[in-house]
């Protein structure tokens, strides 16, 4: 099947610089929901992708989708057509026109309808499939709505097949009374569409080529006209302002939490969750409020994730805790580990299982075994860290030269007391202290106190006094004072 997503809008009413299908919903921008939906639609064997009309802001969809074809070879089926000035929707389908295959259906999309599922359009596409014989039909996605100011009417006849669409502006007060609304989503015999494309014309209120004159057009041929409905409003639902986009976050995000509640997840409130990304937990995990995870996170049974934490791309075994205000990237946490309050993990920390980093630790491209801990106010960077190990607070890995990066080797049961420098590269043998306030910068032998202080002196010293700042005060004239000048 032929897909084309209409993509050359400006939303006007964004009042951004960015193209509206750039603008992001769950972290990503609109126009990449659409083509996900329209990948896993035809399927990995297909040889050509998505067709993406472009026009306002054509250069920024360009790179991007350049962006994403680099991470992902999905993408890379992905084509374009232009539409240089934006006369219709109509106009626009004839110019991806040149790069159909004709002897397909062609599918249109929306890059500013995010939530469309696979499900509905496979439904909408197995309606235009020949029946028995006959040619291919013409399948238009509709809904029912309660308000349905804005949107183009579905118009029947009496034996209830689909007559025409009639667009808002163009309908009379009768036809605004119809509650059947199209969606601009359909399918439709490509052949056919050729002709039908060429033969359109701008007579309307908006002086466009509307891609819906086209339905007329097809009861006119004979062609079937067949409709399908979404199981959710929210699946056509497009974005034409931040209000709107804003509305639809929350719907989507909702979504998402209920999927999670019903896989066995407790969320303390499933309004106050953001999923930017894919999130897949195991059965008892606990999420509690203002949590974000973006990219891929997996947390095991059992975990507990605290308040207002951010977790990005990471991986959290089983009945980890991580306590409120955490922030972890590119992280795996192995069982039973604690976490935080206010603790980093940044990319390539790599924690086995019973670890503990604490309040104000920070960690990067470090392994750190089993039953080690840094409770507070420690950094470690580019460190491989043993098992059973206890990092004082105030420690630091001196990792960096201003140039290039170093590693620190901390062997197993060492024990660094509070404010503490290990200027690598260097090595902490296994079993060995170092004593609080120490500077090493060679490595320190197992099994012993390693201690690097300088002497501790007293000197007879006075202790500056701050000055008292004096008060400008206004002299008030008095009655006396005025005779005594006289």
């Amino acid at each position: 099947m032929n897909i084309v997503i209409l993509a050359a809008g400006q939303g006007k009413r964004m009042k951004s610089a960015l193209p509206k299908v750039l603008q992001t919903l769950a972290g990503k921008p609109l126009l990449q929901h659409v083509l996900n939906t329209a990948l896993d639609l035809q399927g990995k064997s297909a040889k050509t992708g998505p067709i993406v009309v472009v026009g306002y802001g054509a250069a920024d969809v360009k790179e991007f989708l350049q962006i994403i074809s680099e991470q992902d070879s999905r993408y890379g089926k992905v084509g374009t057509a232009l539409q240089a000035e934006q006369k219709g929707t109509g106009h626009a389908l004839l110019q991806a026109l040149p790069k159909l295959d004709v002897n397909k259906p062609t599918l249109v999309l929306y890059g500013d309808v995010p939530l469309t599922s696979k499900k509905t359009l496979s439904k909408l596409a197995k309606l235009a499939d020949g029946v028995r014989g006959q040619d291919s039909a013409l399948a238009l996605l509709t809904q029912n709505l309660n308000n349905p100011a804005g949107y183009g009417r579905i118009a029947r006849n009496i034996d209830g097949s689909v007559k025409e669409i009639v667009e808002e502006k163009d309908a009379s007060p009768e036809q605004k009374r119809i509650q059947e609304i199209n969606t601009g989503i359909m399918v439709l015999p490509t052949n056919s569409l050729k002709k039908w494309l060429k033969s359109l014309r701008a007579s309307n209120a908006q002086g466009e080529y509307y891609l819906t004159d086209v339905i007329a057009m097809a009861v006119k041929d004979g062609v079937p006209v067949r409709t399908a409905q979404a199981d959710a409003v929210y699946e056509i639902v497009g974005v034409n302002s931040r209000n709107q986009l804003a509305a639809l976050e929350r719907v989507h995000q909702l979504n998402q939490a209920n999927v999670l509640m019903d896989a066995g997840v407790s969320l303390a409130d499933p309004a106050r969750i953001d999923i930017r990304g894919t999130l897949e937990c195991g059965t008892d995990v606990f999420i509690d409020v203002g949590c974000v995870f973006e990219g891929c996170v997996t947390l095991a049974a059992g975990t507990a994730v605290g308040p207002y934490c951010i977790i990005r791309n990471s991986v959290i075994g089983k009945n980890v805790t991580i306590h409120p205000y955490s922030h972890l990237d590119g992280a795996k946490v192995g069982a039973s580990s604690l976490i935080g309050p206010y603790a980093r993990l940044r990319p390539g920390a790599d924690l086995s299982n019973d670890v503990h980093i604490g309040n104000f630790v920070e960690v990067k491209n470090s392994k750190i075994a089993a039953n080690s801990k840094a409770n507070h106010l420690a950094y470690v960077g580019d460190s491989i860290v043993g098992s059973r190990v206890n990092i004082g607070a105030g420690t630091i890995t001196c990792n960096y030269d201003g140039v290039n990066k170093h590693q620190t080797i901390i062997e197993d049961d060492v024990f660094i007391g509070s404010d503490t420098q290990l200027v690598a590269p260097v090595r902490v043998g296994r079993g060995a202290t170092l004593g609080a306030g120490t500077t090493l910068t060679k490595d320190a032998p197992p099994n012993q106190l390693t201690v690097s202080r300088a002497k501790q002196i007293s000197l007879q010293w006075q202790r500056p006094v701050k000055k008292e700042k004096k008060v400008a005060t206004k002299k008030v004239a008095t009655k006396k004072s005025v005779k005594a000048k006289k």
